[in-house]
């Protein structure tokens, strides 16, 4: 009967087809679902590298405009370069004008100077000739001043005479004639005294004039030391680096000992050596540009504070400082500075910067002083 019933029934697919639709179904939705998340993120890539093409554009646009810039800058550096060469040869030029005509004006001084003795000498022949004139013409006028008187006298015993006879006439005659020649003589000796006294004031002149010459000259001489002065200064502070604790105080490098050396000793320190290897080679490149006719010394002076030292090497702070510089002036012999161009001084503690009771007064009066001037 069961089996009979199932007959009647037949076959039931309804089911197995509605789960085979579902199933196909959720397939169909979990497809859908993953193209639209992978839309989602392959729309968001786009847009981050259409963002990033965007910025990359934007930053080659700044580089253009940057590297224009640059190119402009180096234009214009190139264009400032030649300008300085331009310069820098018509500033060779000039030096070399300058130079040529300080060797002029040193000959020309140098010929001024033998001519001034020359003249000099002149003057004192003069002088000489003149006071010689001066006492001929005194012993002249004596001797006119007696004549005169003794013609007066002969004149008054011949007015007394009732008769001249012709001897006095002839004697009063010579008499009247020598009167005259030595008039005569008077007045020329008179006129060669004015003109000598005349070329004694032209002499002087020259002379003044010689020695505002000479003055010039050395002024030019100051002032060239000067410029030599100022790029050596220039040069070591560019090597020095700028250091807060050397410094320029007039003419001079102010250098704190403890840079150079230890408490109470004349020792070089390593950091010392160095600097002064510095100094040295920008001094040989300065002297190298310097004429060799500018008598020019580097002088280095040692400074110490104002308490004493008493020890069996230093008695007192002037054997200190001294041994300080003579010890810098020594290393810088070493290292090729020529020794007639070095000069070391010892000045212990009588030449303060700071007349302070302090460590800081002593400290800033513990120094070495370099100075490049005139010898």
């Amino acid at each position: 009967m069961t089996s009979l019933a199932r007959r009647r029934r037949g076959i039931d697919f309804w089911p197995g087809f509605v789960d085979a639709l579902s199933s196909l179904l959720m397939v169909l939705v979990f497809m859908l679902l993953i193209f639209t998340i992978g839309q989602f993120v392959l729309s968001d890539a786009l847009s981050g590298r259409d963002r990033a093409l965007a910025q990359l554009n934007a930053e080659l646009a700044q580089l253009a405009k940057t590297l224009s810039m640059e190119q402009d800058a180096k234009a214009v550096a190139m264009k400032q370069v030649d300008e300085l060469s331009a310069t820098l040869a018509t500033a060779s030029g000039e030096r070399d004008a300058l130079r040529l005509s300080l060797d002029t004006t040193q000959a020309a001084l140098t010929q001024a100077q033998a001519r001034g003795e020359e003249d000099q000498a002149q003057i004192a022949r003069l002088s000489s000739d003149i006071s010689a004139l001066d006492e001929l013409k005194r012993q002249l006028e004596a001797e006119i001043a007696a004549q005169l008187g003794a013609l007066d006298e002969e004149r008054e015993k011949l007015a007394a005479q009732t008769e001249l006879s012709a001897k006095s006439a002839a004697q009063v005659e010579l008499l009247n004639r020598q009167v005259a020649a030595l008039r005569l003589q008077l007045e020329e000796i008179a006129a060669s005294l004015d003109l000598a006294r005349a070329q004694g004031k032209a002499k002087d002149v020259r002379i003044e004039e010689l020695g505002k010459e000479l003055n010039l000259a050395l002024a030019q001489r100051v002032n060239e030391l000067q410029r030599y002065r100022s790029d050596f200064f220039g040069k070591l502070r560019e090597v020095l680096g700028g250091r807060s604790d050397i410094q320029i105080v007039g003419d001079r490098f102010v250098v704190p000992s403890e840079l150079l050396f230890a408490s109470g000793t004349d020792e070089l320190t390593p950091v010392a050596r160095q600097q002064l290897d510095s100094l040295a080679t920008t001094l040989s490149e300065v002297a190298s540009e310097i004429p060799s006719d500018v008598d020019w010394v580097l002088r280095i002076d040692g400074h110490t504070d104002r308490r004493p030292i008493a020890t069996g090497r230093f008695p007192s702070n002037w054997e200190l400082s001294s041994a300080r510089a003579i010890a810098i002036v020594k290393y810088l012999v070493t290292r090729g500075v020529p020794a007639n161009r070095l000069s070391a001084n010892g000045f212990g503690e009588f030449r303060p910067l700071d007349p302070g009771d302090n460590e800081a007064a002593y400290a800033i009066n513990r120094r070495i002083e370099i100075q490049l001037t005139n010898r």
